[in-house]
């Protein structure tokens, strides 16, 4: 299965809002937003969301027959001494495209993003405690756990913990800053290997 990653733009907005639902729907307890209020947001609404700035951007994962599968955002933080941190909101990816590379995908190309952002030194994340496909997502790119916050969330009266994990940049590499110039876009696409306001 080929994915293809790329930073989302106003005219992806309806499929973003589609997965987002989705999102709310099947694994509520993983966000901080719920579907009823998500449903009733107004389309300029998602466009502004995802519409990218200079200090955050929302990713998509897309199939070959278009669909997209997989969702992110990054957001870096404005504060004088909190710029040198970003915070990673929204991670989904759809039933179908869970264990074919998609959330692995596009999670490589949001670290990617990250790293040519000037004084962005740490990236963190919260995942709930007892996800744990998505923890081993996490820690297999090097995110590394440093705390847990106790009934962090509450949904349908029952209490979730949540994991705050968080991830080093390292400087590009010299492979990865030629590999970009040298494709482009096309550097965003991932071949399957073997295997909050959000």
């Amino acid at each position: 299965m080929n994915v293809h990653i790329r930073v989302l733009e106003a005219s992806d907005a309806e499929a973003y809002r589609h997965v987002r639902l989705q999102a709310l729907r099947t694994d509520p307890e993983a966000f901080g937003s719920t579907y009823e209020k998500e449903a009733g947001v107004p389309p300029e609404s998602i466009i502004e969301r995802i519409r990218p700035a200079q200090n955050r951007f929302t990713l998509g994962a897309f199939l070959d027959n278009g669909a997209l599968a997989a969702i992110v955002t990054f957001v870096r933080e404005t504060g004088t001494k909190t710029e040198h941190k970003g915070n990673v909101f929204g991670m989904y990816v759809s039933p179908e495209s869970r264990g074919r590379g998609a959330g692995k995908a596009i999670m490589t190309e949001l670290l990617r993003m990250a790293k040519k952002l000037e004084g962005v030194e740490q990236i963190n994340l919260t995942v709930v405690s007892d996800n744990v496909p998505a923890k081993r997502l996490y820690e297999s790119l090097g995110f590394k756990r440093f705390g847990v916050e106790r009934n962090a969330l509450k949904y349908g009266g029952r209490y979730f913990d949540e994991d705050w994990m968080a991830y080093r940049l390292e400087p590009l590499t010299e492979e990865e800053i030629f590999d970009h110039h040298q494709h482009g876009r096309d550097s965003r696409s991932h071949q399957r290997p073997g295997g909050n306001p959000f």
